[in-house]
C-alpha cells in the first residue's frame, strides 16, 4: 500500500472517529467501536511514517492528501 493513501486514510479514520468518542463519553458509554477506529488509525498514520523514506513534515500533508484525492478522482 502507498504510504501516502494509508496517511491520508488513517487521518480521514482519525477524524471521523473524533465525533464518535465525545458523544460516547457525553452519555456516559465507553467508546468501543471508536477506539478500535482511532487504533485503525493510528496504525495507518503510524505505517505511512515508518515506510515513507525521509517522513512527512506538517506542510507537507496537505499537499499529500490533495495528491490521493486527484489519484482517485483522475
Amino acid at each position: 500500500m502507498d504510504p501516502d493513501i494509508s496517511l491520508v486514510a488513517g487521518l480521514i479514520l482519525a477524524v471521523l472517529a473524533l465525533p464518535a468518542v465525545v458523544s460516547a463519553f457525553s452519555d456516559g458509554r465507553t467508546p468501543r467501536v471508536a477506539a478500535i477506529v482511532m487504533i485503525a488509525a493510528g496504525g495507518l498514520v503510524v505505517f505511512a511514517l515508518t515506510n515513507k523514506p525521509g517522513g512527512y513534515q506538517m506542510q507537507d500533508i496537505p499537499q499529500v492528501f490533495f495528491q490521493v484525492v486527484g489519484k482517485f478522482t483522475n
